[in-house]
This record gives C-alpha cells, structure tokens and sequence, in this order.
C-alpha cells in the first residue's frame, strides 16, 4: 500500500560551443586578434527513457509482487529551469486492486549555483482502473517535493498534498525523506546509495509508517544502454507489511499474503534516447 515516484532528477543542459575563425588579412597589415568563441544558445531538450527490472520497488515496497516490470517516461527540461515528464511502470494487481499500471505526471523547477542546486516539484500519481471494492476508494494521490543536491549527494522531502495518500483515508499531510548519495567511481560506474523514511498522516494511521535503504550500482554501457544492481528492503513501524493482502480473493477464492517489505535484489537494464 505504500507506492510513490521515484525521484528524477532533470538532465543538465549542455552549451554547444562554436568557433569563430580569425579573417585573414594582408601581410602588410597588422594582426588582427582572433575573436571570442561564441556560446549558442541553450536549447530545450526533450529525453525518453525504457527497461525493464527484475521487479519494481518503490520506496523499498515491492509494487510488483516479486515480478518483473516494464518502465518507461518522456521527460521536457528548458533552458529556464523548468521541467516537466511523465513515467510509466506495470504493476500487480496483488499489491494495488485491480490495478496494472502506475502512471506519474510531474513537473516544477530546479536551478543550481556552483556546486548547490535546489528544485520545487509537483507529482501526480495515478492507477488506471484501481479502486477498492470494498470502499470504491481509488489509490490516486499527488505531491509536492522541495530538494537540495550538493555534487552527488542529495536531499528531497515529498508532502502529499491530495486528500488521500495511496487509498489511505484521511493521510493529507504524509511526508517521505529521501537521502540519495550517487558518487561516480570511474569506467562507467556509479554507486547508488539510498535512505527513506515515510510518515502517514491521520489519526491511526501511523501504522503504515516505514524506513528504507538501498545500496546498489550502475553501469553505463555505452549508446544509451545501462545496467543496474541493487539490494533493498523496508521496515515497517509495524507488522503490517510482512503480511500484506488486498484482501480480494482469487478465482479459486485463495487470498494472496506476502512481506512487500522484506530485503530483495533488483537487476536492470535500461536505455535513454
């Protein structure tokens, strides 16, 4: 029952550099000096990203059930600052009734001096088809996220903002800290490290609270392609995810138990266009 976005973090844009070559002049005149290169202006810059994982977990809770996923988004940054994209991933109706696919709209504004950099984001996550049977409860729920990021490590806390945070009644207010630490450690590798900690708001509802870790790695494969390892797992301030169940039987009328939280390992490959 606990599901969120992952962070994304919006490309850096990069200035083409032209040279402007010196005019030639008559050798009985003087030099002229060569002039400035001149930067082009930045442009907007559109990237799609699509893999598959291992299975899907989000915020340490495994969405997918232990299965494999199919992922993919669009993301828009422009020059200004401003950002916005969309990301997809399949998800298993054991963990979210009847639900399929989780589908994340997002956009806000991020800026950097030196090695500082900072961003206001908003989240939109929806379950197409997902609702509880038994209270006709839909799992959709949005968020606004402030962070801060200094070189490699990073802060964000997310705040949901909807009146409802993943199908839970009366959890406006819920808050999740995400501590990231992503340094680069030479041939295309990079260490992926990773400590949350979630609150649900509403009264009786701290029973979902939870923490999470992650340690992983990720490897640039070259034209786009990569590949990534992790180990996770959450904890629960309680038992209630080591005994996870929608509650809906199957068509056998067999209820489906399982520890979402426990400490599982991650395998990916990924490619950017």
């Amino acid at each position: 029952m606990i599901n969120a976005h992952r962070s994304r973090h919006p490309v850096l844009l990069s200035c083409l550099v032209l040279c402007a070559s010196a005019a030639s002049v008559q050798a009985a005149e003087p030099a002229v000096p060569a002039q400035e290169p001149a930067a082009a202006a930045p442009v907007a810059q559109w990237t799609a990203n699509a893999g598959v994982v291992s299975q899907y977990v989000s915020r340490g809770i495994r969405n997918s059930w232990g299965k494999p996923a199919v992922q993919g988004g669009v993301d828009y940054v422009h020059p200004s600052g401003w950002s916005a994209g969309t990301w997809a991933s399949t998800v298993s109706d054991r963990f979210i009734e009847q639900g399929k696919v989780e589908w994340d709209l997002y956009g806000g504004y991020s800026g950097s001096t030196g090695d500082f950099g900072y961003s206001v984001m908003a989240y939109v996550y929806r379950y197409p088809g997902a609702v509880m049977s038994a209270t006709d409860t839909k799992f959709d729920y949005s968020e606004v996220a402030l962070g801060v990021t200094w070189r490699t490590a990073s802060a964000k806390y997310y705040r949901t903002v909807s009146s409802m945070f993943f199908g839970i009644p009366d959890s406006r207010g819920t808050g999740y800290l995400d501590f990231t630490f992503n340094p680069e450690l030479g041939n295309g590798w990079t260490l992926n490290l990773h400590a949350g900690d979630g609150r649900v708001a509403g009264n009786g509802n701290d029973i979902w609270d939870w923490r999470d870790a992650k340690a992983g790695v990720t490897k640039s494969l070259g034209g786009g392609w990569s590949a990534s390892f992790a180990v996770t797992r959450a904890w629960g301030r309680t038992g209630i995810y080591k005994t996870y169940t929608t509650g809906v039987p199957d068509a056998s009328g067999r209820l489906h138990f399982a520890d979402v939280a426990k400490a599982t390992v991650i395998v990916g490959v990924n490619r950017t266009f």
